[in-house]
């Protein structure tokens, strides 16, 4: 393997994990209140370490939405402004937020203690 496939390979290994916490962190941030799309991928970049690509968060906002997850409407924030698309958390989603946070806890310290015990030794 050379250096360069070596240098990606973490970067590689972190997108696959964040992948799959991506939901979790957009549930969690819409649980704050509507966000629009750009809006959602900047806070998950920037606040939770998330870096998905525009092309994922939009189908899974699609899909979110779809489930009765996540809501949407269009507004206009100000005069003569594009018009944006916010999304907003459900009650359901609200009750799968609480869900998924109840598994990622559990999981987390599970596989924390699974993954310390070697510094026990």
């Amino acid at each position: 393997m050379n250096a360069k496939a070596t240098e990606l390979a973490p970067q590689a290994r972190q997108s696959q994990v964040l992948k799959g916490l991506g939901e979790l962190a957009l549930l969690s941030l819409l649980q704050e209140r509507a966000h629009y799309g750009l809006e959602i991928l900047e806070r998950l970049r920037g606040e939770a370490g998330v870096d998905l690509a525009a092309g994922t968060i939009y189908p899974m906002l699609y899909r979110l939405e779809k489930s009765d997850r996540v809501r949407s409407e269009w507004r206009i924030d100000d005069p003569g402004a594009r018009p944006r698309k916010y999304y907003a958390l459900t009650g359901e989603g609200r009750r799968d937020l609480k869900t998924q946070l109840g598994e990622w806890r559990r999981l987390a310290s599970v596989l924390g203690k699974f993954l310390d015990r070697e510094m026990k030794r």
